[in-house]
Formats: C-alpha cells, structure tokens, sequence
C-alpha cells in the first residue's frame, strides 16, 4: 500500500502561527514534531511508499523533516500551483502501479486512537482491493460547522454504503444532522485502487482525467517530479468530492472512531494542547489572573500576562500579533483575506523564512533597508542572481563563505566581508561541513524578496 500524502494548504485559519512559507502541517507543536512527521510515522507501518503532492516550498520542508524522521523511500510531486485534490491524487496515481492501493490522507490532521485507526485501515483495504473507492467517516460528538459531512446507509458492521456528501452546515443544519443519526464527519482520507481512481475520475470528470494525463507527458523528472505551470493552469481546481465521489457507485465508507482531528483553527487546536487547572492553556511564560479557558500561545521567550481574561485566543509572534474569542477561530481566515491586500508580506512570512537551502531571520526591516541573519547549510548554496534595486553588505559569523561576485569567486571567514553592488551577478556557497552564517545588511528603495533574477539554480527555481 502506498500512502499518498497531501501537503498543501497554508493554513490560513492559524495566522500568524502558520504562514505561507510555513503552514500549520510543519509547525513542531506536539512534542517537537509536526503534524507531517507525525502523519508520515503513523502510517509507515501500514505503507511501504509515499507519495506526496506539494508545492515548491513545501517540498523543501519536507524532505528537511523526513531526514529527521529517517524515511527515505518516496516520491515527490511538485505543483507549481495549487489545483485542489481530485487532480492532486490523479497525479500520484499516475506515478503507480494501476493495481496499487493508495492511502491518501491529509497532512494536517492529529489521530490518537491507534487501535481503532489500525481496525480502520485494515477494513478500508478489504475493501478497496474489492473495486471500492474508499472514505473515512468520524463519528460527530458536536454539531461543528466546520467539516463536510457523509450520509450513510445499509451499514454491515463498519462498512456503510454512502447515500450522499454534504457542505460544511450552518450549525442548525449540523444539529439537524446528528438528531437524525447516520450522519459522519468527512475527514478527507480515502482508499482505491490506483487504476480504480482514475476510471472514476476519467468517467465524471474526464477534463480534469486528460489534463492530469497530459501534463504528466511534460513532467520534469529529478529527484522529485516537477509539474510544468502552463499544463497546471489547464486543470480545473476541483476536488475529490465534487469530482469523484459524489457520482461515483462505488463509494463505501468506514466508520472510524479513530480519536480524530482537524487541527484547522485555533479553536481545535485548543482542544489538543494541555491546559492548567484553570483551563488555560500551559505556558512558561504565561501569568494569568483571574483568567479562564484561554488559548495563549506565544513560543518565543516573551512573558505573557493577562488579567480577567476568559474564553479568549491571544498568540504573538515577533510580526504579528491576534486576539479574538474562542469559538470564533473560523474567522482568523477572514482577517487574512483583508491581510492580503493591505500587507502581503505578513500573511507568506514569519520572521524565519525557510529555503531549500537552509533559512534566513529578518532581524530589522526599515523602508531603506533590511538585516537579517541567513544560515546555509553545509553543501548548500544558493541561486546564481542578482538584484535590480538593493546592494548587499555580507559578513561572515560562523563557518566558511565561498562568495561569487561577477567572475571571482573567494572564501570569507568570520569576521571578514564583502559587497555586492545593485546589478551584480553573486551567489553564497557553504562549502564546509557545519552551517554557515551571515549578516546580510541590504540596502535600495525596493527590498521584496520579488527583486531576484535567477541565472542558475540548484532546486530548479525560476
């Protein structure tokens, strides 16, 4: 069985923890790990591959948490944007077997029960070696808004035929749903055959099935398999339910009571971090009086204190700071939409940017100029480039520089700088064997992380 691993989404109902360049599925929150890792060791006992679907900026993160977790036997799939599940999962099934059963599952979601997940997965591939398309269902203890839901019929023990799929309700609805029973949570974890998958998909959405096909002609094959833009933009952003699985007659659901969830808002995420004996949630730095049933969540030294404070959500982090009601966490995405169009930067960025090559700390960013600390790891480097609008002063903290600028290239120490002029063709190497830092000062009128023209690069970036 291969587990197909979905890593999409930036987790925009977890602003400002989660960003665009760092989104909720890689943030360390549970014991040092992250929903990804923890996703990828849950299921490496049931799956002898992976495949996961991401974009560029997710592909790097991950393949940086799968060496910590030791899995090295995967495939990449890299969309240049995103065009939702139903083309996501076509691409992985065209890269197996069309015998091979495929667990798909989000990367994003938390599963405690290892038991009954176990039970779960072993019904579902009885199945789906059957000819079935395969889905999850949990059953609901709380008329949430925020999940579709599945109605059931005809159900043998665990194995329920599907009646329909229906939106995300309003909460009227959602209790309407769990009076009447037969009604499950969709958790968006599926199983089919490969070759099953994509017959259905071919037969009700038979667009989606030959730009799939068609772009998988022109995929650029490395140590991962690059999607080119111009076949992507020809897919249209479907997903699996809309596509597949409310047509199909071959859908079965299991019932799985899997201690399941969707860590999708701060609401949720409350439910899963340990709390103090006043409800609010553990934190070193936190002072609290007189205060109840709080999310506070701030990781980064500073000390926190409120005062006759109940049910709320307060998390800083050094570039942002939210403060909303508990039971409003769905919201957060709202705020975000209006984010983007007044201060972009701040819904993609944190003050640590993660690169292929290593990462880089935004220390001080004024309208002239910008400092930051920038890390590359040993081995790395990054692109050949230039800028249009800024120079660049770097010095050397710790480790080895093996600096390019224009046609000379020389090592730097720490201690020892150099410059790099607006216009001038440059690159940073770590040659060495331990992670190399720098002070960047950049200096211009226009300091985006858009002024930069790749000449050549290493992570095929363009």
């Amino acid at each position: 069985m291969t587990n197909v691993i979905l890593c999409g989404g930036s987790g925009t109902r977890l602003w400002p923890v989660s960003r665009e360049n760092l989104p909720k599925q890689f943030l360390k929150m549970f014991d040092g790990k992250s929903l990804f890792q923890l996703t990828v060791e849950r299921n490496r006992k049931y799956s002898n591959k992976f495949v996961l679907v991401s974009n560029e900026n997710q592909y790097f993160m991950a393949l940086d948490q799968l060496d910590e977790i030791k899995l090295e036997d995967y495939i990449s799939i890299i969309e240049p944007i995103g065009r939702n599940t139903a083309a996501s999962i076509a691409f992985a099934a065209f890269s197996v077997d069309e015998e091979e059963v495929l667990f798909v599952t989000p990367s994003d979601h938390l599963i405690k029960d290892d038991e009954h997940y176990e039970k779960a997965i072993k019904a579902a591939y009885e199945e789906a070696k059957k000819g079935y398309l395969i889905t999850f269902g949990i059953t609901p203890n709380a008329p949430k808004t925020g999940y579709g839901y599945i109605k059931v019929k005809n159900c043998n023990n665990d194995i329920c035929d599907v009646e329909s799929f229906k939106e995300k309700p309003d909460e009227k609805t959602a209790k309407k749903y769990l009076e009447e029973g037969n009604y499950y949570w969709n958790s968006g974890m599926f199983m089919f055959k490969a070759g099953v998958y994509l017959n259905e998909l071919k037969k009700y959405a038979p667009d989606i099935y030959e730009a799939v096909k068609n772009a998988c002609k022109h995929i650029k094959k490395r140590d991962f398999m690059r999607i080119k833009k111009e076949d992507m933009l020809e897919i249209r952003d479907e997903s699996i339910d809309y596509a597949v699985m409310e047509h199909s007659k071959k859908i079965k659901m299991v019932k799985s009571d899997i201690d399941w969830k969707d860590v999708g808002d701060f609401d949720a995420l409350y439910e899963v971090l340990p709390k103090d004996e006043n409800g609010n949630t553990k934190n070193e730095k936190l002072l609290a009086l007189n205060s109840k049933n709080n999310l506070v969540f701030g990781r980064y030294k500073k000390q926190i204190a409120i005062n006759d404070i109940d049910d709320m959500i307060i998390v800083d982090t050094p570039t942002a700071l939210l403060v909303t009601k508990r039971g409003n966490g769905q919201k957060v995405k709202d705020i975000v939409k209006v984010l983007k169009k007044i201060n972009p930067e701040v819904v993609k960025f944190g003050r640590t940017v993660y690169r292929p090559w290593g990462k880089y700390i935004n220390l001080e960013d004024a309208p002239n100029f910008k400092v930051k600390i920038i890390t590359v790891n040993p081995g790395k480097r990054l692109s050949l480039q230039k800028h249009f609008h800024r120079s660049e002063h770097w010095v050397v903290v710790s480790g080895i520089a093996e600096v390019t600028i224009g046609d000379k290239t020389f090592l730097l120490r720490p201690n020892e700088s150099t410059y790099i002029p607006i216009g001038e063709i440059h690159r940073l190497a770590n040659p060495g064997k331990i992670p190399l830092e720098i002070i960047e000062v950049q200096v211009g009128e226009y300091l985006s992380e858009d002024d930069i023209v790749r000449i050549e690069d290493d992570y095929g970036r363009i």
